[in-house]
């Protein structure tokens, strides 16, 4: 089992908190932890950078932190889109021939609904309407059409969304070995796979980050809980497992942090804090 954080002795060192959302920032009951606006903008006070590292889109993550858009980084897409206090730094689009493939895919195979993730909207068919509600949590903004086979936008990340929680197995036994050869395919949660341009991740968008950003990994913090967050905990310095994580997830850490529920990743921002008081 992994060392709990308080075992790291170079958090005074750390510039840059990179965390995941879903099951890692947001509790259960889809709450960020209470004193979060508080805590990034004294973290941004100091120096140090809150990145909101996430499957979600831009659009959403902005709305989610209205308030810190500019005091704050984005790593949006799984790292498809990445953005500095307001600045886009980073696009990689997936080509319009492609993304119509992988939904010609995803309606031969038949188990899943696709979401074509684009920069302004996810395009979404019309009958998988009744997801609604769960959808929003995620895109908030949802262009349902009767047919996404001539869609033509501007597209980052292509999802697919199982409603049986089953999508680990389909990744294993389907999408992995139909597209890891040319794609970025990952799980993020038991309901979705996704899929971006080869070598589009969240451990990428880290390091393009902290090289804007003229920081060492070594001082990066990332936190996650699941497959689309290893390659980012691979890279940091300091790799957060939250406690609900699966076991599986403690091969990728350097420590483990309290459950989203009980807010570990803002206890470890208030000892990041106090790290540069006791400096």
């Amino acid at each position: 089992m992994l060392p709990w954080y308080t075992d790291d002795t170079k958090l005074e060192t750390v510039k840059l908190i990179a965390s995941d959302m879903d099951l890692t920032l947001i509790a259960d009951d889809g709450s960020l932890p209470p004193r979060l606006t508080e805590q990034i903008l004294a973290l941004d006070a100091a120096g140090i950078t809150f990145c909101a590292a996430s499957g979600r889109p831009y659009y959403t993550l902005r709305a989610m932190f209205a308030e810190l858009e500019g005091h704050m980084a984005f790593l949006a897409d799984n790292g498809a889109a990445i953005y500095d206090r307001k600045t886009p730094v980073f696009q990689n689009l997936i080509d319009r021939e492609t993304y119509r493939r992988l939904l010609q895919f995803t309606k031969q195979d038949g188990r899943g609904c696709p979401c074509v993730c684009g920069i302004n909207a996810c395009y979404i068919p019309r009958t998988y309407q009744h997801f609604d509600d769960y959808f929003r949590s995620f895109y908030s903004v949802i262009d349902y059409r009767d047919n996404l086979d001539e869609l033509d936008e501007a597209v980052d990340k292509y999802t697919v969304f199982f409603p049986e929680f089953d999508s680990e197995e389909i990744y294993a036994s389907c999408y992995g070995p139909a597209f890891n050869h040319e794609f970025s395919v990952t799980n993020a949660g038991k309901q979705w796979i996704d899929i971006m341009n080869q070598g589009v991740n969240k451990g990428s968008a880290l390091t393009m980050l902290s090289a804007r950003l003229g920081i060492s990994l070594d001082d990066c913090i990332a936190a996650g809980d699941t497959y689309n967050d290893i390659q980012m905990l691979e890279l940091a310095g300091h790799a957060y497992v939250v406690s609900n994580a699966e076991p599986h997830m403690d091969a990728h850490g350097t420590h483990r942090i309290p459950s989203n529920n009980d807010y570990g990743v803002a206890e470890v921002l208030d000892a990041i804090l106090q790290a540069q008081t006791n400096r």
